[in-house]
């Protein structure tokens, strides 16, 4: 691979990265790039998950206050994570190359739709799961009856429930297998569990998506999937991305970053669709 080429997978990367930090989807910036490029499609799936992964202990690094309080979650979380990424992986290595050049178009389209309704989703759910927290305005509550009620429905002073750790395994088996949108599936699932605070749920995200592709990207460079001068490069953009994106993500709006993503999804499914 020549320089300029080699250039333009290390941003798509970054932005990879950045964008895996703030929301999850990265993945459809950098594994259409290597396509692109030339790389099957299976190679390609398995140098992203390597590549991706120092990004993601980049935003773990820049998200983890947000994890105070959250220490029992993020454990009970990497379980399943861990365990869904290898059964993932080993999925993905029993599938034959041609299928997933035609499975991967559907796979990036229905990772793009379900970012394009993740926030309304999870508005709606809201809404739903705690009405009453609504019913009131925030200034209308005495400030004693506020913190009270902050305390008792802060979801991280309680233990996940088992479904949402089977879901969990289910999203993690999914992320070995392909991996674009794991990150907008664990937030909705965090979004039914009551969580409203988005940096600590980006910060419970993005450790999910460490545990889940630490494993299924230990597995794809055993078995020799991995292209390595390409991994290697790409996951020093990833870090560098990862890092920023969420410190940025902490002080701006995400309005431009969903947007961009979107574009980028489904420009990605309608070029992977015509070849």
């Amino acid at each position: 691979m020549d320089a300029l080429r080699l250039l333009l997978v290390v941003l798509a990367a970054v932005i990879g990265g950045a964008i895996n930090s703030i929301a999850g989807g990265g993945t459809l910036v950098t594994f259409p790039a290597l396509v692109g490029l030339g790389v099957p499609a299976i190679v390609a799936n398995a140098t992203s998950t390597v590549a991706l992964w120092p990004g993601a202990v980049g935003s773990m690094f820049g998200y983890r206050d947000e994890l105070a309080g959250a220490q029992a979650w993020a454990i009970r979380f990497a379980v399943p994570s861990l365990v869904g990424g290898v059964v993932g992986a080993l999925l993905l290595l029993r599938t034959p190359g041609e299928r997933f050049d035609a499975i991967v178009p559907w796979l990036v389209l229905s990772a793009t739709l379900l970012f394009v309704i993740q926030r309304p989703l999870m508005a709606a759910m809201r809404r739903r799961i705690r009405p009453e927290a609504t019913s009131r305005r925030p200034e209308e509550r005495p400030s004693h009856e506020s913190r009270v009620t902050s305390a008792e429905n802060d979801p991280a002073t309680r233990p996940p429930s088992a479904g949402l750790l089977l879901f969990q395994f289910g999203i993690a088996v999914y992320g070995g297998y392909f991996g674009a949108g794991i990150g907008i599936l664990m937030l909705a699932a965090l979004g039914f569990m009551g969580f409203s605070n988005v940096h600590r749920m980006n910060g419970l995200k993005n450790w999910g998506g460490l545990c889940i592709n630490v494993t299924a990207a230990a597995t794809f460079a055993i078995l020799g999937l991995v292209y390595w001068p390409v991994a290697i490069t790409m996951a020093i953009g990833a870090t560098v991305g990862g890092y920023a994106g969420s410190r940025l993500a902490q002080r701006v709006s995400q309005q431009s970053v969903r947007i961009l993503v979107i574009l980028i999804g489904f420009v990605a499914a309608a070029w992977l669709f015509y070849e």
